[in-house]
């Protein structure tokens, strides 16, 4: 197994994009709980997903959803996330909250609406335009909910159209990463369910269009590693929105649920090209806070990805081979259980202090004081939260 001094500079080059809206308030679809220093604004989420990277040294962008992150200038705020350390990453696009949106939005059989739906993402390209984002990542909520209700063919047909529209208005260094969900808000078909259906879609169009892999966007029992060694393999694997979850999307703390399934995915992700500076895939969060605190959510979240991503970099690449080579069943999963089974913790504390940040990034924002100060300060106005 490698030492943990073989692998920090492969750590060194580690990040982590946060989502601006894992900043606001948000809760179950019974009730979105409000909670005292909420940002009432796209600068205050930025200026709290600062406070994430200047405590981990992981999170050097933030994510926005248009148009809840809606300003009237852009480069504006490009500066302001600047002077606060960070930039401003992937951009978000929105079809799902519209009333016109009820029966689909790029899919949808009226063109009225489906014309609505992809100058919304024209929109979104010109918000990269102005913010030099790479990705302009697309989440549809389309589908139906009961059989007969839509034409599942002309619905894809549809979609496809919609996508190259989409697609060639992107500028030459720009990438579209279309999302899949198996299910909700559309409970009898989604009319981007499962990774194939991304995958078909995004080959039609060409190299610039990929497939984002949401881990907890997977029916119970999904081998989600072996999805991700896939698209790594077709090169076809353009992000990650990282959660975790029990029964469907929780979009709880990424690695909560399952760490080992998170160390697991890791493993391939590295196994296959998909981590270090020959890497174009991306790393995001996609969590809401629900019950904790969000800023010390956000920080738990890019540890855990850190911490599984180094036991995953111990694993010994040469004695796994020989091992399945030689149909050594229990060694070959002895080593993986090795790796995931060192505890990396202790190292990545030093380490982290070897390069001026604290060991200890969770108590290190406990005790900076940010939190009572923004409840303090950020008294009135509208509190941030889904829809906003």
């Amino acid at each position: 197994m490698a030492s943990f001094a073989d692998i920090t500079d492969q750590l060194a080059g580690q990040a982590i994009e946060l989502p601006s809206w894992a900043f606001g308030n948000s809760g179950t679809r019974f009730k979105v709980f409000s909670t005292p220093g909420t940002p009432r604004s796209v600068e205050e989420k930025i200026a709290d997903a600062a406070q994430v990277h200047a405590a981990t040294g992981l999170a050097p962008k933030v994510a926005l959803h248009i148009p809840w992150d809606q300003v009237d200038d852009f480069a504006a705020l490009g500066r302001y996330a600047e002077d606060h350390g960070v930039t401003l990453g992937t951009i978000n696009s929105n079809t799902f909250q519209d009333d016109a949106y009820k029966f689909g939005s790029l899919t949808h059989v009226d063109e009225t609406i489906r014309r609505k739906a992809i100058e919304h993402h024209f929109t979104c390209v010109d918000v990269m335009d102005a913010t030099g984002s790479r990705d302009l990542k697309i989440w549809l909520a389309d589908g139906t909910n009961y059989a007969g209700q839509g034409d599942i063919r002309g619905r894809q047909d549809r979609l496809a159209d919609s996508l190259r529209q989409i697609y060639d208005r992107l500028g030459p260094e720009q990438r579209m990463v279309l999302e899949y969900k198996f299910f909700e808000p559309a409970f009898y078909h989604t009319d981007v369910p499962d990774w194939g259906t991304s995958y078909a879609h995004v080959s039609a169009l060409g190299d610039k269009a990929m497939v984002c892999l949401d881990t907890g966007h997977h029916a119970p029992g999904t081998n989600i590693e072996f999805i991700v060694a896939q698209l790594l393999r077709l090169g076809k694997l353009g992000s990650f929105d990282f959660n975790s979850r029990y029964y469907a999307d929780d979009d709880l703390i990424v690695g909560s649920a399952d760490p080992f399934q998170l160390f697991r995915i890791l493993y391939e992700v590295i196994r296959g090209g998909g981590f270090g500076p020959g890497s174009d895939v991306a790393f995001m969060l996609d969590q809401c806070h629900n019950v904790e605190d969000k800023i010390p959510g956000q920080i738990r979240s890019v540890l855990n990805v850190q911490e599984m991503t180094a036991r995953a970099l111990l694993v010994d690449h040469d004695a796994l081979a020989k091992a399945q080579a030689d149909g050594d069943v229990l060694g070959a999963n002895g080593l993986i259980m090795d790796a995931f089974y060192t505890d990396v913790r202790p190292d990545l504390a030093a380490w982290r202090e070897s390069r001026g940040l604290p060991g200890d990034p969770m108590h290190a924002y406990a005790v900076s004081g940010y939190q009572r100060t923004i409840e303090t300060d950020r008294v009135g106005g509208r509190q941030a939260g889904w829809g906003a």
